[in-house]
């Protein structure tokens, strides 16, 4: 089932989101906070998804940021606190998994491209500064297309740019949300369950469920 291009979500999927919490710790914030934010993001992102709106994903985060702050007594001057937060996705760790699960599919010649949620810039900073940017054929954002993820525009732009249908992509995801939404439009899908966790019968299942991005290089190279 090896498809055309496998087209990777960024946040969670290859970054580690629960390195979110030591840079609110930083700068005097609890860092159970974290999780509630991001979370928020994705809400807001979401109903603008669901309405056909759009709009970048550090606005978003950026106007979110000032409510889960508020009242907390930060240790450096606000505005320099969220920056640090702000910039975070660009700083934090990719998981274990993806340098080695990354460098498998490009030795098998697989074409590898990354759809995220958040900023361009950020993408790639992020996979620039990890070493593995130069694996993906293309870092495109949705700030580029009519909407989020996942929202069924966002997933057929990006069939557009990497010039296949969307049959051919197969987006790659630790979020069921993003899995459900690709197959809506058309796209094959996997789901990368570190965890362990199960899959909500609510969505769609995903054609394939791997273990780590190392898995999913092995068993796409399946004949």
């Amino acid at each position: 089932m090896r498809p055309e291009v496998v087209l990777f979500d960024v946040n969670e999927t290859l970054s580690d989101t629960s390195a979110l919490a030591g840079r609110f710790e930083e700068v005097g914030a609890p860092g159970h906070l974290a999780a509630g934010w991001f979370a928020q993001v994705l809400r807001d992102g979401f109903a603008l998804a669901a309405t056909g709106d759009n709009a970048p994903f550090a606005a978003v985060a950026d106007a979110l940021l000032d409510q889960a702050l508020e009242g907390v007594t930060l240790q450096r001057p606000a505005a320099e606190a969220k920056e640090h937060l702000l910039q975070a996705f660009a700083t934090i760790p990719l998981h274990p998994d993806v340098a080695p699960g990354l460098q498998a599919l490009a030795a098998a010649g697989q074409r590898v491209v990354a759809l995220t949620n958040g900023g361009r810039s950020t993408c790639a900073t992020l996979l620039g500064t990890a070493g593995v940017d130069g694996l993906f054929e293309q870092l495109l954002s949705v700030e580029d297309a009519p909407t989020w993820k996942p929202g069924p525009g966002s997933y057929r732009w990006a069939a557009e740019r990497c010039g296949v249908e969307p049959a051919g992509l197969m987006l790659v995801a630790v979020h069921p949300w993003d899995v459900h939404g690709a197959h809506r439009a058309g796209l094959a899908t996997g789901w990368v369950n570190r965890t362990g966790n199960t899959y909500p019968p609510h969505f769609v299942a995903p054609d394939l469920e791997v273990s780590s991005l190392v898995d999913l290089a092995e068993r796409l190279g399946r004949p």
